[in-house]
């Protein structure tokens, strides 16, 4: 199938892109790397009057430090961020995720921002933000604010962007002292998750489990923190044993995804295995950093 018919704009500035989102109304859609849309408007699933393409506008693009904080542009390629030496390096949980991302040609027009304002449940940028406790800068003509990431995602493909907003920025404390990991399973490399598990620690100098966070990715309509898990981990030391038993204290009733593809129950066996194996790559890599 062909999209239907609709005007076509690509603003040079911010300002630019707000004015047509303004003028055009809520019948106007904005593009970004495309992966998502572009199929979806061959479809006809999506049938905007207006499409504002916001790849001329170099100041959405980039990622630099400022301080202790990460700065990513919501136009950043999935591929520009996943080789970034700054990115591996203050922020490793985002370079993890983004390898399950898709495929190479998909990475490369593929934008951090666009799969963070799509809100996939399956896909792993939301969920990696999420354990990162990540900032996202949203812009209207009526100013800037910004808001948490467990405020950002309301559901499938649902996010707190208002009329007339866009995600200009990501801001992530840099995090290079932590040990992370992001596991997931998927048919195939490349596919949409089944489920997946992003984990967070850090060690304090005895060795014990100073902080950590777990988050599982693609069970819900959003991503799930499981806060129990890890407090039941925090001024402990770590062992297999000691993991898999904070790992029984996830609440699965908070699954809710059953399919065709894969069934609830089997979601339900699978998250805690993920979970565990998260945990302790995350505790090993913390591990590794103090030697």
């Amino acid at each position: 199938m062909k999209p239907a018919p609709f005007e076509y704009h690509a603003p040079r500035t911010v300002e630019a892109a707000l004015d047509l989102l303004e003028s055009e109304g809520p019948d106007a859609r904005v593009i970004a790397g495309g992966q998502s849309l572009v199929p979806m408007l061959a479809l006809r699933l999506a049938r905007p009057e207006a499409l504002i393409d916001l790849n001329r506008i170099p100041e959405l693009s980039g990622i630099r430090k400022e301080g202790s904080t990460i700065h990513i542009g919501a136009m950043t390629r999935q591929a520009h961020a996943l080789a970034s030496s700054l990115v591996f390096e203050q922020l490793p949980l985002l370079h993890y995720g983004l390898e399950h991302v898709g495929h190479p040609p998909t990475r490369a027009r593929g934008t951090i921002g666009g799969s963070l304002s799509h809100a996939d449940p399956a896909a792993e940028t939301p969920a990696v933000m999420l354990a990162y406790q990540a900032r996202m800068v949203l812009r209207s003509k009526q100013g800037e604010r910004v808001i948490p990431a467990e405020e950002f995602t309301f559901g499938t493909f649902e996010t707190a962007l208002e009329e007339g907003e866009i995600l200009t920025e990501i801001r992530v404390d840099a995090r290079p002292e932590e040990g992370t990991s992001l596991v997931e399973l998927s048919r195939r490399r490349g596919d949409f998750a089944m489920a997946s598990a992003a984990a967070r620690m850090s060690l304090a100098e005895d060795g014990t489990c100073a902080s950590a966070h777990l988050i599982i990715g693609a069970v819900a309509p959003v991503p799930l923190r499981f806060d129990a898990v890890t407090d039941a981990l925090k001024g402990r030391t770590i062992t297999e044993s000691l993991v898999r038993e904070a790992v029984e204290l996830m609440d699965l009733d908070q699954f809710e995804f059953d399919n065709v593809d894969i069934s609830l129950a089997y979601r339900r066996k699978i998250g805690p295995v993920l979970a565990e194996r998260a945990l302790l790559q995350a505790f090993n890599r913390a591990e590794g950093l103090r030697k």
